[in-house]
């Protein structure tokens, strides 16, 4: 009773392993390789599978999600500066080319990183250090389309190639920080010269403006002056009949002369001034007033005749 009842509980134990061998759990972006003795029988997809146990088996797991390759490029530019290219290259196994991805090639990484390294080194030296800067772009689309159409054949497509550091030789960098240094300085002396130009311009422009307006003020003062002194000789000849012009011109002469020693005197910027002003110098001073005026006159009277 016994002996029958351990026959059907190993079975059964057989049985539930079998089935166990038998399912296979695919998870999703991923692809199974199953051969059977050793020879591709089919690729299973994401989802619940079956197999023979003990005669199929799963060979490899391929991931199909988008991978990243980093890889590191020394090579040479047009005007023969090295420099270190960064290439980052993003890409994927073909869902339906993943028979050919696992047995076409034995090392993809390293076979990618190959064609990387030759399409850069074919880009790169066409280039000067400059345009490598400024067309990196365009040697990151180069570097795409040429591993894509290589790559395609063996089950890898290539999403993206980027370029995402370009490192020169560190001499070339310190070079290339002056270089730019410089430029700066000269163009900042540049916009402060012309900040100076601007401002002496412009001081020149107000200066010739207060001159302007300060001549025409002083012209219109003197205006004035003359304007009074016409009305003074009118008011003294209609008051005093005997006196003559030249008298009238001398005592408004006189009466200047006060008028601007008195205005010196009231300016507290001025220290000193040399001027007569004893009683004899006074005389003096009306003297010469005196000859002026009569000379003048002289001279018409000569001229009239």
């Amino acid at each position: 009773m016994e002996e029958s009842m351990i026959m059907p509980i190993v079975l059964g134990f057989v049985l539930l392993i079998l089935i166990f061998k038998s399912v296979i759990m695919v998870t999703e972006q991923t692809a199974y390789v199953i051969e059977r003795f050793g020879k591709f029988v089919k690729i299973a997809r994401p989802g619940l599978g079956f197999i023979i146990p003990f005669v199929d088996r799963k060979a490899a797991v391929i991931n199909l999600r988008v991978q990243q390759l980093d890889v590191t490029v020394e090579t040479k530019t047009l005007d023969n500066v090295f420099v270190n290219l960064q290439v980052s290259v993003q890409f994927k196994v073909g869902s339906d080319q993943v028979k050919e991805a696992y047995y076409s090639m034995d090392n993809p990484r390293n076979q990618i990183s190959s064609y990387v390294f030759d399409d850069v080194r074919a880009e790169v030296p066409k280039l000067e250090l400059d345009d490598v800067f400024a067309k990196k772009e365009d040697i990151a689309i180069a570097v795409q389309k040429n591993i894509h159409e290589s790559m395609n054949a063996y089950g890898f497509q290539i999403i993206k190639a980027l370029i995402t550091d370009i490192d020169p030789d560190h001499k070339v960098k310190d070079a290339m920080n002056r270089i730019n240094a410089a430029k700066r300085d000269r163009e900042a002396a540049l916009e402060e010269g012309e900040g100076n130009k601007i401002k002496i311009i412009k001081e020149a422009e107000a200066e010739a403006e207060s001159k302007r307006l300060s001549g025409e003020g002083i012209a219109r003062q003197r205006l004035e002056i003359v304007r009074g002194f016409k009305e003074s000789v009118e008011d003294f000849k209609k008051s005093l009949d005997t006196v003559t012009h030249e008298e009238i011109m001398q005592f408004v002469l006189m009466t200047q002369y006060f008028d601007t020693i008195k205005d010196i005197g009231a300016n507290s910027k001025n220290s000193s001034i040399l001027m007569p002003h004893s009683p004899g110098g006074m005389k003096e001073f009306q003297d010469q007033i005196i000859a002026g005026t009569f000379v003048g006159g002289k001279l018409k009277d000569d001229m009239d005749k």
